[in-house]
């Protein structure tokens, strides 16, 4: 199995993280899945930024309902909820814009984020990020399991998959990982490369 190009916030390597333009880049390269991640800005307007948004938004931040728009239908949305409280708005915005759920993944380190999601919208995938929660919690509530890449190791990469879940790893941008991850069978890669991955997985 070919692991997923998930472009981690864009074609982040090439351009602005979390923008239009990094997104646009990330289609152009080939990638399967572009991630984004979704924050609330002290006025309560979701957000693609990574960090907590305090005072003016830095040019270039785009909404969510403005990322959603212009993405639908072209490429497959990683939408990493940042904050568990945001999940339902979140989730409201992806039914408004028609996103269909087998484009769809959900994502997030805060368990509650994924258990709402379950709840809400058990049509969506969804990865719970398992720097701080435990396998067999993530087997049981998501459909999958992002490891951050220095704790990728094949034991816990081979554990992961014996509980039944897809594996994702982020963020990965040398060429030697690239091939020695996707050798693991893991199911995705989260990189700011999506055209280098791209090449690694189709050329080797």
């Amino acid at each position: 199995m070919t692991p997923l190009v998930i472009a981690h916030r864009g074609a982040s390597w090439d351009a602005p993280e979390n923008t239009i333009e990094a997104f646009e880049l990330a289609i152009a390269q080939g990638a399967d899945y572009v991630e984004f991640d979704v924050r609330p800005t002290p006025r309560g307007t979701l957000v693609c930024a990574h960090d907590p948004v305090r005072g003016e938004l830095p040019v270039g931040t785009p909404t969510l309902d403005e990322t959603l728009e212009t993405l639908r239908g072209r490429v497959g949305l990683a939408v990493e909820i940042k904050h568990h409280a945001t999940t339902s708005r979140t989730l409201q915005a992806l039914e408004h814009h028609a996103i269909k759920p087998d484009e769809t993944i959900i994502v997030s380190f805060h368990r509650r984020a994924i258990e709402k999601t379950g709840a809400l919208r058990p049509d969506l995938r969804t990865i719970q990020h398992v720097q701080r929660v435990p396998l067999r919690w993530a087997a049981q509530n998501a459909w999958g399991a992002g490891f951050w890449d220095p704790r990728a190791t094949r034991g816990r990469i081979e554990r992961a998959q014996k509980l039944g879940l897809a594996t994702a790893v982020y963020t990965v941008n040398e060429p030697d990982r690239m091939r020695e991850l996707a050798a693991r069978g893991v199911t995705g890669i989260f990189s700011d490369r999506p055209a280098l991955l791209r090449e690694i997985l189709q050329n080797g």
